[in-house]
């Protein structure tokens, strides 16, 4: 049509000219007035594997943001009452691409944050399970994206480095080459991403985080001694760590993760001049968090037994360099070791030992 009419307008067919350029005009002019006014209403996000660690916090993040209807939780774990009762939960396979399309088109789905993956220490456990999730699970959300124009979020981690990556520190763009499958299909993931940034426009963003800490029980990842320590120290004074006192790796508390993600969603495309960046706060070892903490558990008594999660983080960095998110979307962290040890012991004390006693107390009564 917009050929024709400059056909036509080459021609000099003036009276047609005018109703056809009227016409382009009316259509770009609504196209415009239709996006504009798209663009005032909150995103609609959909966050699969949202019953793992970030999942739920996520959720309550962004419905803190943009209501509580503008986010649906999935899974297909079976959520617990209080996840029902703060908002929009539905079941989601990742490996069920027609599935998931119902979900985007029946909900209008604007962004996509795609949490559900197998961990490190787990997916070493079950190669197989781990392709399917980490790598088919990503293929699907990536497509679905690409056909229904959606802001996709993928997480990478530093479990994406191998031994032959620089380790202190680590930047953005080198060398990659893990040894653990997770590594594997996030590097993966990380390509297929870029690929279809540059082939087919998608909007894809993703973040490398270090080790995430939050109060929920550990999940199965190998920097998950940072967060079974608080749980194992505060009960008994004791823990037994699997990592030797000297690894060092990247940590950062789950707030500064949750921020870094949100302000990396809401970042204009136009600043970023990568598709994947680097994240971190921190960087310290199992004997550097047990000093802090002691000054909470005086009599704390660690000891530690190096497993096979000690060959995963040898191959990990040791220091995360993240300037250039610094630097294109001005990401900056809150949490040091100090005040992420202090959030720690407070958090864990009050929704889980307390929590726990309690239950006990009211059982034997």
């Amino acid at each position: 049509m917009f050929r024709k009419c400059l056909t036509t307008f080459a021609q000099g067919k003036n009276a047609n000219n005018a109703g056809c350029l009227t016409s382009i005009v009316c259509r770009t002019a609504h196209r415009r007035a239709s996006n504009k006014k798209a663009d005032s209403r909150p995103p609609k996000v959909l966050i699969t594997g949202g019953l793992g660690q970030l999942g739920i916090e996520c959720a309550k993040l962004l419905r803190s943001q943009y209501g509580a209807e503008s986010v649906v939780l999935s899974d297909i774990i079976k959520p617990s009452k209080e996840v029902i009762e703060s908002g929009p939960y539905i079941f989601a396979d990742i490996l069920d691409f027609k599935g998931l399309q119902k979900i985007v088109v029946d909900n209008r789905i604007d962004w996509l944050i795609h949490f559900s993956a197998l961990l490190s220490a787990i997916g070493e456990q079950n190669v197989p399970l781990a392709v399917r999730v980490n790598i088919e699970g990503v293929h699907n959300v990536i497509e679905l994206a690409k056909q229904y124009n959606l802001r996709i979020f993928v997480p990478s981690t530093i479990g994406a480095f191998g031994p032959d990556s620089p380790r202190n520190p680590t930047p953005n763009v080198t060398i990659q080459r893990p040894r653990t499958m997770y590594g594997v299909s996030k590097v993966h993931a990380e390509l297929m991403g870029e690929y279809y940034y540059h082939k087919f426009g998608l909007d894809f963003r993703c973040l490398r985080f270090p080790g995430v800490i939050s109060s929920d029980p550990p999940g199965g990842g190998t920097t998950d001694y940072a967060v079974a320590i608080f749980h194992e120290a505060l009960r008994s004074g004791k823990y037994t760590c699997y990592l030797r006192p000297d690894t060092r790796l990247p940590m950062m508390y789950i707030e500064d993760c949750l921020r870094a993600l949100l302000e990396f969603m809401r970042a204009p495309s136009e600043n970023l001049k990568r598709r994947v960046y680097n994240v971190t706060a921190m960087s310290f070892t199992p004997e550097e968090l047990v000093e802090e903490l002691s000054s909470y558990v005086p009599n704390l008594h660690v000891t530690y037994k190096p497993d096979s999660r000690q060959d995963i983080a040898d191959s990990w960095p040791q220091v995360f360099d993240d300037s250039e998110a610094r630097r294109d979307w001005g990401w900056q962290h809150k949490y040091d070791l100090k005040n992420l040890v202090s959030f720690m012991v407070k958090d864990v004390r009050e929704n889980f030992i307390k929590l726990e006693d309690a239950k006990v107390r009211a059982s034997s009564t």
